[in-house]
């Protein structure tokens, strides 16, 4: 099948670990099934993404990215799951699109995108509600161009421009690089942002950026990025503050707090002055009950 050979010399993401996933696990975890952690109608994304039944999200395990402080840590890391078939993940859609799910919310799923295109291939056509590609940004665009016409929304993160942080924070000097060529490919993909008569995305980019302790000037040189690069009434910008130190870390001590207000204020006013539209989050955001628990619910 198409979706083995493609992980048997494994190229999905920018690291090209050429593992064969059939065999061995993977840089990012994955192995030669789909893994994962819960499925769920869940409230807490954006207002857009999430509405007022909630996004039908799907958490994936493993993750091409190592982030020293992952939330998910223990699905990205980890890699607790469960193995299911391309069959039960098309189940597992239909079920979350009949509790009334505004989309199917794929939650860093690129390790997994042969057995995902192939299930929305099959059934895409009476789905009937947009798919939404949640990603950390550290993709290829040769993986981003093959979901072209099966994802109606791409929520990537962009992290970091600087390549001396995106190593030490994720193991990935070539992060940006990487995530603002596929970004560029997104949008060119879906286009402007879209909504339907309740303001619930139907398609379009969201680009997420978190706020790091100590690390504020970088953020405003992603802004400044993202403002020569798109039509800013055509992306949505979701500027996050919820960074929260979920273990302390010895090696990273500066990451054993969470953002000033002062450090979160300069850059939602970067954001402003440069008339990005979107979303600004509330410091109280910064919870770890915002976290779901990954207990294989709804798998």
């Amino acid at each position: 099948m198409e979706e083995e050979i493609r992980i048997q010399n494994c190229t999905l993401c920018p690291r090209e670990c050429g593992i064969d996933r059939t065999k061995k696990i993977g840089f990012c975890g994955a192995g030669p099934k789909i893994k994962v952690a819960r499925a769920m109608l869940h409230f807490w994304e954006e207002p857009c993404i999430s509405g007022k039944n909630g996004s039908g999200t799907v958490f994936f395990s493993g993750c091409p990215l190592k982030c020293r402080y992952c939330q998910n840590y223990k699905i990205s890391a980890e890699n607790f799951g469960k193995e299911i078939p391309v069959q039960k993940l098309c189940e597992i859609f239909f079920s979350l699109k009949e509790k009334g799910a505004h989309n199917i919310n794929l939650v860093s799923p690129t390790q997994y995108a042969p057995f995902i295109i192939e299930a929305l291939k099959e059934i895409k056509p009476s789905l009937k509600i947009p798919v939404v590609w949640n990603t950390g940004g550290y993709e290829k665009i040769e993986t981003i161009k093959s979901l072209n016409g099966l994802v109606d929304i791409y929520l990537p993160d962009l992290k970091y421009m600087d390549s001396e942080i995106s190593l030490k924070y994720s193991g990935a000097a070539d992060y940006f690089n990487a995530a603002s060529e596929a970004l560029k490919e997104m949008y060119s993909q879906v286009g402007g942002a879209a909504f339907d008569e309740n303001g619930i995305l139907k398609k379009g980019v969201v680009v997420r950026h978190l706020v790091l302790p100590g690390n504020r000037r970088d953020s405003l040189k992603i802004l400044d990025w993202l403002e020569k690069n798109f039509p800013k009434k055509d992306i949505l910008l979701s500027l996050m503050s919820q960074y929260t130190p979920y273990r302390h870390d010895e090696k990273f001590k500066e990451l054993n707090r969470r953002i000033s207000s002062f450090e979160y204020s300069v850059v939602a006013k970067r954001a402003a002055e440069l008339g990005f539209e979107g979303y600004l989050q509330e410091k109280s955001s910064a919870k770890e009950e915002y976290t779901p628990d990954f207990d294989l619910s709804g798998i």
